[in-house]
């Protein structure tokens, strides 16, 4: 089998039609045929099954499928890669990361990157958890993520700071004037909650940081992302947590903030299946001189990758 054959029977399957295939890749339909007919004879059997409206997969083409994939993604990530070696001047990078990031940290590193590499395209592709995040550098679908310290093994795992969380309030609020807040002052307030709120040991972080203060928050209102629960939080709507970069860097004007005490802050990191080279590699320190790095952790290297609290999180 070829990787062109993976890649035209991956090509059929997300397209759920040979005809809409051929023309995604440019080729006849009989071509394109004849090319599966080619790869199921080296797999040994049927991998699509020709329906009246469209194609789906024989159980022997879903067990196959994953794997064509990550090869054709895999040959993808090589391509760029090989073309960003030779002192980052061409080509593309794909970078993940979460919500969070790409609002508060990334946009002052895309400018300075464009003025620095104006010849690199960079795609950025933003997801809602870190799991998430982790699983796109499994598959290949990115050359490398910028998110919290993965809990998975990765072939390049390299800090490049930390990201704070704190909270918002109105300017009129009553706390507003103050710098710092303990959570069991917040006790009797109402919060505004955001789907990509942090996860810890599978709870959410703030339920989690809220019971051992000895409370059940009550929330006001769930918000999709986390600048919708800032605009909210600086209406008045409740109280909410965030990125610190979010607040101050992009929808924070007409707000209060306040850092929790204890602080709540998280190791971030770059990290990639294999060691960042060109375009990667370049990116990398860049974010590196950007961001803010903590001091080094007296801790074992498992405990340090644990993180505070919330460092699992979305």
């Amino acid at each position: 089998m070829s990787l062109r054959q993976m890649e035209y029977f991956v090509t059929v399957v997300h397209q759920a039609s040979f005809t809409r295939a051929a023309d995604a890749l440019h080729v006849t339909q009989p071509a394109l045929s004849h090319q599966i007919k080619a790869l199921e004879k080296s797999v040994g059997g049927a991998l699509l099954e020709r329906m009246p409206r469209g194609v789906r997969l024989t159980p022997m083409g879903r067990a196959f499928l994953p794997h064509a994939e990550l090869a054709v993604r895999s040959a993808a990530q090589a391509r760029r890669a090989a073309r960003a070696t030779a002192g980052a001047e061409g080509g593309e990078l794909h970078v993940a990361t979460l919500h969070s990031l790409a609002v508060g940290v990334l946009p002052d590193v895309f400018a300075r990157w464009r003025a620095a590499h104006p010849r690199v395209l960079l795609r950025l592709h933003e997801y809602a958890t870190a799991e998430a995040l982790e699983e796109a550098v499994e598959r290949g679908t990115v050359d490398l993520a910028f998110g919290p310290l993965p809990a998975g093994p990765h072939g390049t795992v390299v800090p490049v700071g930390e990201e704070e969380l704190v909270l918002v309030v109105p300017f009129d609020d009553r706390l507003a004037g103050r710098t710092t807040v303990t959570l069991p002052e917040l006790a009797d307030r109402a919060w505004v909650r955001c789907e990509l709120e942090p996860v810890v040991h599978g709870e959410r972080f703030l339920d989690r940081a809220c019971a051992k203060a000895g409370f059940t928050p009550e929330t006001a209102v769930w918000t999709e992302h986390s600048s919708t629960a800032v605009r909210m939080a600086a209406a008045g709507v409740g109280v909410c947590v965030a990125s610190a970069d979010v607040v101050r860097g992009a929808v924070g004007e007409d707000c209060a903030i306040l850092t929790p005490d204890p602080p709540w802050k998280r190791p971030l990191a770059v990290y990639a299946r294999v060691p960042p080279t060109g375009a990667a590699e370049a990116f990398t320190a860049l974010l590196r001189t950007l961001t803010p790095h903590p001091p080094a952790p007296a801790t074992p290297p498992e405990a340090a990758r644990k993180g505070p609290p919330c460092a699992r999180g979305r």
